[in-house]
């Protein structure tokens, strides 16, 4: 740098070589550097540092005043400070502050000053600067992060603590102290071995959280989530994960979250899960939960328990007559007598409706039985609410461990079966669970199964019985009967499966099937010249089905039978359920021009008054009359009587079961005018039905 770009000004006091001399050791340093009279504060040299810095040259500055430079008010306050330095000899004085660049923008600088005399004049001033910008920048970017960190730990609902590898504390949010109440003086000295401590003391179990503390603090890289239980009852999770810097790890970051609420509220639902909201008894579940207790203490020492299912008797009508509201009163009374009839250690359960599971410790036959005992004798006591006084009887069954079942399921099933016998008894009893039951009951279910593949899979077919005149033995009808053959179980007889079938309700889609295939039969057959009415037996579920007459109309109609070609085939149940129901439905069945006959008559309770109103063409007399015949006079008698009977309401009258020519001639003398049997021919095949009956006309 040449020494006229150095030196632009020389005020008067201060020699030229002087100032060359300090202008050349400046013009080395790498930072910006001024030389301003200590007399005039007037500029005599700058280096090229300077006008890096500054943007500013020799030019600009040389002969200017520092007192023009000021940027602000600090600064003059600087330069007042600065005279003082003359009388302190290698004195030095520091500050940061602002100064403009030509361009306009400030920049941070950190100035040192220092004092420089010379003889014969007042000296001057040697000035350097350090640019602070970038780093002043950097620590205004720190310090925003720093904030927007601090901002975040503050808004989030967790506590925050952030340590050291050591474990010191180096910072935490608000909701930290407040989580575990800590004292604020604590905090204030930042006393993180008292923290510590206070933490350690508000956990129920202060030697537990200890340890676990000291093991995850000596694993930096351990990652874990661990329950608190705090002495003042909350409930808080404690999630820790490893702080990183560079890909090392530097510290702990710890969140804190209070569950108590959670907690509660989990341990609510559970309760609520367990119990039942009306009595306040313990559900069907919580049952189950004390009988696999029960089950596993009995096993252990060799005892046994007991398992009663109560259901009160005719509930419904309490709920219909009175209302729900005395229903539930009924209810709530009923857990309470319950309660009152069992030992204190026994289990009193609400299962379902009006169901009630009872589990009886320590018992045997003998004591489940005295139970049974208490129980009924508590609830066939009157009940009286306001001016209402009435009885509700119940129904128990009892399982006993370990003969009716070996867990909860198969002894709550037992009871509840047992329970079902109780009901179709006649209500207002115990019974012990028959486990001989167990074997029809799963065979029974198989069977039903197999019997709803066989429907999908048309395995069933259909034999006709010919129905014969009994005086000219010409073939008037026949009758349709199922057959079916499983490929497992080989032929398997109507009298297994029909029962079966009318229990689980799948006998309306048998009879359906039925339906359909003999009026198809039949049609066929009167497609080919050969009329013959067909008689299909209606069970009295079906008939019961609110579109059973549009069935049978729809199945004439796809076949184009004629409608009295077609016989229905009823049992005297249909005629008792609902008297008025049935009348209008065979009445509409009439008006179709469907014939009808009552099945298996004898041996049900049909009135008089009934056959005179119902439209049925022919009664059929059941088979466990015309076995006797003709030597039993009490079977005599009795189709004797039902003979006369349906003569005198017109009726034509068919005997089944006939397999003797003394049968039938027994019954032509008491004037019977159709009979089917084994006599004439048993159920047929259609082809062999046609071969047997066309054959012989």
């Amino acid at each position: 740098m040449s020494k006229v770009r150095l030196v632009a000004f020389k005020p008067p006091g201060i020699r030229r070589p002087e100032i060359d001399a300090q202008a050349a050791l400046i013009a080395a340093l790498p930072y910006a550097c001024w030389l301003v009279d200590a007399a005039t504060h007037e500029l005599l040299a700058v280096n090229p540092a300077s006008e890096q810095l500054l943007g500013m040259g020799p030019a600009q500055l040389l002969g200017r005043t520092v007192d023009s430079l000021v940027s602000t008010p600090e600064d003059a306050l600087f330069w007042m400070e600065a005279g003082t330095l003359a009388d302190k000899v290698g004195a030095m004085l520091e500050s940061d502050t602002m100064i403009r660049h030509a361009e306009g923008h400030m920049l941070w600088v950190t100035r040192r000053v220092s004092f420089v005399p010379l003889e014969g004049s007042e000296g001057f001033w040697a000035l350097s600067f350090r640019d602070q910008t970038q780093q002043r920048r950097q620590e205004e970017e720190r310090e925003a992060l720093v904030s927007e960190l601090r901002a975040t730990l503050e808004s989030t609902a967790d506590a925050i603590l952030v340590t050291d590898l050591a474990g010191r504390m180096r910072s935490f949010n608000k909701r930290f102290a407040a989580l575990w109440d800590l004292p604020e003086d604590l905090l204030a000295d930042k006393n993180d071995e008292a923290v510590q401590v206070w933490m350690r003391r508000s956990v129920a179990d202060g030697a537990a959280y200890a340890a676990r503390l000291a093991a995850i603090q000596e694993a930096p890289l351990l990652q874990s989530s661990d329950q608190l239980h705090l002495l003042n009852g909350r409930v808080i999770e404690r999630v820790s994960l490893p702080q990183f810097s560079r890909g090392r790890p530097v510290g702990r970051v710890y969140s804190f979250r209070d569950l108590s609420e959670k907690v509660a509220a989990t341990q609510r639902i559970e309760e609520l899960s367990h119990s039942d909201m009306l009595t306040g008894l313990p559900n069907r579940r919580a049952l189950a939960e004390r009988i696999d207790y029960a089950q596993a203490m009995a096993r252990r020492d060799g005892s046994a328990f007991a398992l009663l299912n109560v259901d009160l008797d005719r509930f419904k009508q309490i709920n219909d007559t009175l209302g729900q509201n005395y229903g539930d009163r009924v209810l709530r009374e009923a857990a309470e007598r319950l309660r009152g009839a069992l030992r204190e250690v026994d289990t009193v359960a609400r299962l379902s409706g009006d169901s009630f599971g009872l589990l009886i410790h320590q018992a045997d036959a003998r004591m489940a039985e005295q139970a049974a005992q208490r129980v009924q004798e508590a609830m066939n006591q009157p009940y009286g609410f306001d001016t209402l006084s009435f009885t509700v009887t119940c129904s128990t069954g009892i399982a006993l461990f370990p003969s009716d079942g070996a867990g909860a399921d198969e002894l709550m099933a037992s009871a509840e079966r047992a329970m079902h016998w109780v009901k179709e008894s006649g209500r207002g009893a115990f019974r012990f669970h028959a486990p001989r039951k167990d074997v029809d009951l799963l065979s029974r279910m198989r069977l039903d199964h197999a019997m709803r593949a066989a429907l999908t899979e048309n395995r069933f077919r259909l034999h006709y019985q010919p129905q014969v005149d009994v005086n000219t033995g010409r073939v008037i009808g026949a009758e349709a009967l199922i057959r079916w053959r499983d490929p497992l179980r080989g032929e398997i007889s109507p009298v297994e499966f029909i029962p079966v079938a009318e229990e689980s309700g799948f006998v309306v889609a048998i009879g359906e099937w039925v339906l359909r295939e003999a009026v198809e039969q039949a049609a066929e057959w009167m497609r080919q010249g050969r009329p013959m009415q067909v008689a299909v037996n209606v069970s009295a579920l079906q008939f019961q089905q609110a579109q059973f007459v549009e069935t049978v109309a729809e199945a004439l109609r796809a076949s184009g039978l004629p409608p009295s070609m077609l016989e229905l085939e009823l049992t005297e149940s249909v005629l008792l359920r609902d008297a008025d129901e049935a009348l209008n439905r065979m009445e509409a069945l009439a008006a179709l021009g469907v014939c009808m006959s009552i099945d298996d008559f004898g041996t049900g309770y049909s009135s008089l008054g009934y056959l005179k109103r119902f439209p049925i063409q022919r009664l059929k007399i059941d088979r466990s009359f015309i076995k006797g015949l003709p030597g039993d006079a009490s079977d005599a008698g009795i189709v004797n009587a039902i003979i006369q009977m349906g003569r005198a309401l017109r009726l034509q009258v068919i005997a089944e079961g006939v397999e003797t020519e003394a049968q039938r001639e027994c019954l032509a003398r008491l004037g019977c005018n159709e009979y089917q049997g084994w006599l004439y021919a048993p159920a047929l095949e259609p082809r062999a039905f046609e071969e047997r009956v066309w054959r012989r006309r």
